[in-house]
């Protein structure tokens, strides 16, 4: 497979991802468009370090350390809007933009 492929596919998921985290209201689908939007990220840095430098591995470390920071942001993030749904019944931006006055 070639760089644009991959250039390709993270764009896509970039704008899936955009997509998703703009037009929801869901505090979970959000989450999950801000991911996809990480995934894509990730997948154009980690192409175009195999493509630019093969041999190191310091690509790989920062691949494997950014999809760690992801799943970290990921499961603190859960735990928030679990919270907040347990003490208020809170899953839409919307409800939860209130939470301040």
């Amino acid at each position: 497979m070639s760089l644009e492929l991959f250039m390709l596919l993270a764009a896509a998921l970039l704008c899936v991802g955009l997509f998703g985290a703009l037009t929801q209201q869901s505090i979970v689908m959000l989450m999950m468009g801000l991911e996809l939007m990480l995934g894509g990220v990730i997948t154009g840095a980690a192409a175009a370090w195999h493509y630019i430098a093969p041999t190191a591995p310091e690509g790989q470390v920062l691949v494997v350390l950014a999809v760690t920071a992801m799943a970290v942001e990921m499961a603190i993030g859960f735990a928030v809007v679990t919270a907040l749904f347990r003490a208020r019944e809170v899953d839409r931006t919307d409800m939860a933009a209130e939470l301040k006055e």
